[in-house]
């Protein structure tokens, strides 16, 4: 049968004829099906032939057929068109097929089967799929030849498909001889992993077999097979993603991270960063920790709910960066993710834009003493004056916080521009709680 979306094994050009039907007026239906062999008729003066089979000739109302044309250098034999709706069913929803026709291009079926065939797919077209299933069984009660049982048991395939069964389509398609790599993906879809892997080992389709693993709680027997997959080719996206994921349900954290950052290395997206940071700062961080990931958040363009805004503005406040607070509450608001003129919103800001007044004040005297240059470099970075904060926070590297001053240090220079500078600096952090998150700033950087 075919489906709209399969792709055929050639890239045809579309021909419209109006060929002379010997069926035309007969009462026989005919149910679309893919011939082992083209059936070619030449057309005068061209060097290609017309391929008379379901993917390639559908009839319509005005009595015209739509062909496709190939080159006749490769054209001796076509290869049979497997049912790809039903195969990738498990991903992407079947869309309609083809009304049956009155076509030379199929074994005649009888009316009794025919019709409720057609009936059924246009009844699960529809989204009637109880409806098409009652059709099916009318059909498969009223046929007697192998052929039209195999027509009952593809559609029947296809009705199950759209009514998300994918257990009994599997069963239609087995009855049928349908090969390993359709029904692997149905097998999966039906939960029914054991099978899927044993007819995913037949067709070769790995990522079937290894989020089979996935799904029975062997996440192990995955991980190998996507590090296997990343092996063969290190800048597989899918295989990296799937081997964070597998790393990360086995609770291999220090590989479920190296994975990642290999992966955004090759596609530096938001969306990537936010499926590690949004992991990251829901783990166990320090306070300063987490306020470097929220950071980092904003900097990928990651600080996009309001709960986030809200954390970030509370840990940067207590942190003495109340200038960074205010400044991502306004835009939280400006963008939306905070309701606009909430009394609540408008209060935060005055409050962190009052106490960034007073730190600001504070800071030329506090950046001289190692001391206290930590919260001077805190309160020009909240002011956006780089050049003062990573001076300030130079100094502080002298004083009881060293880690703290160094993260900052190296997001003050990113912000400024100084990508090279704030990569040594984010490696010089020394070992303890903001190490991982200056080797994820460090990321950050050299994608920059």
């Amino acid at each position: 049968m075919w489906y709209p979306g399969a792709t055929s094994a050639f890239n045809p050009t579309v021909k419209t004829v109006r060929p002379a039907s010997p069926f035309h007026g007969k009462s026989h239906l005919f149910l679309a099906e893919t011939f082992p062999y083209c059936c070619t008729a030449p057309e005068a003066g061209a060097s290609f032939r017309l391929f008379r089979h379901a993917p390639c000739a559908a009839w319509q109302g005005n009595g015209r057929a739509v062909f496709h044309r190939q080159e006749r250098s490769s054209m001796n034999r076509v290869s049979r068109l497997p049912l790809v709706a039903l195969a990738i069913a498990a991903a992407v929803p079947v869309a309609g097929v083809p009304l049956l026709g009155g076509v030379a291009m199929a074994q005649a079926i009888a009316p009794a089967v025919g019709k409720p065939l057609q009936q059924a797919l246009n009844a699960a077209k529809a989204g009637n799929t109880a409806a098409a299933t009652t059709f099916v069984n009318q059909a498969r009660s009223a046929a007697k030849t192998d052929a039209e049982r195999t027509k009952v048991s593809q559609t029947a395939a296809y009705v199950y498909t759209r009514a998300g069964n994918y257990g009994a389509a599997a069963t239609e398609l087995e009855r049928v001889g349908a090969p390993a790599s359709q029904l692997a993906p149905l097998y999966y879809q039906a939960r029914q992993y054991d099978k899927a892997i044993a007819t995913a080992r037949k067709s070769g389709q790995t990522t079937i077999i290894a989020q089979s693993y996935l799904q029975q709680g062997k996440p192990a027997e995955a991980a190998k097979i996507y590090q296997d997959m990343v092996n063969k080719n290190p800048n597989n996206v899918n295989a990296l993603q799937n081997l964070a994921a597998a790393q990360s349900k086995m609770g291999d954290k220090k590989g479920s991270l190296a994975t990642i950052q290999k992966l955004i290395r090759l596609d530096p997206t938001p969306a990537r960063w936010r499926a590690l940071l949004v992991d990251m700062k829901s783990g166990s961080l320090s306070r300063d920790a987490k306020l470097g990931v929220y950071h980092l958040m904003r900097e990928t363009g990651n600080l996009t709910t309001a709960a986030d805004v809200q954390e970030f503005a509370k840990l940067a406040i207590v942190a003495g960066q109340a200038g960074v607070a205010a400044d991502a509450v306004k835009a939280a608001g400006a963008s939306g993710v905070l309701p606009a003129g909430d009394p609540m919103t408008a209060k935060l800001v005055e409050a962190a834009s009052k106490r960034q007044a007073a730190a600001l004040a504070a800071a030329p005297a506090g950046a001289k003493n190692p001391a206290s240059a930590l919260a001077a470099g805190n309160a020009y970075l909240g002011a956006g004056q780089y050049p003062q904060a990573i001076a300030a926070f130079t100094t502080a590297q002298k004083g009881p916080n060293p880690g703290e001053a160094a993260l900052f240090k190296g997001i003050a220079q990113v912000r400024s521009g100084q990508t090279a500078a704030a990569r040594q600096t984010f490696k010089s952090v020394p070992a303890g709680p903001n190490t991982e998150v200056a080797g994820l700033w460090d990321l950050y950087a050299s994608t920059k």
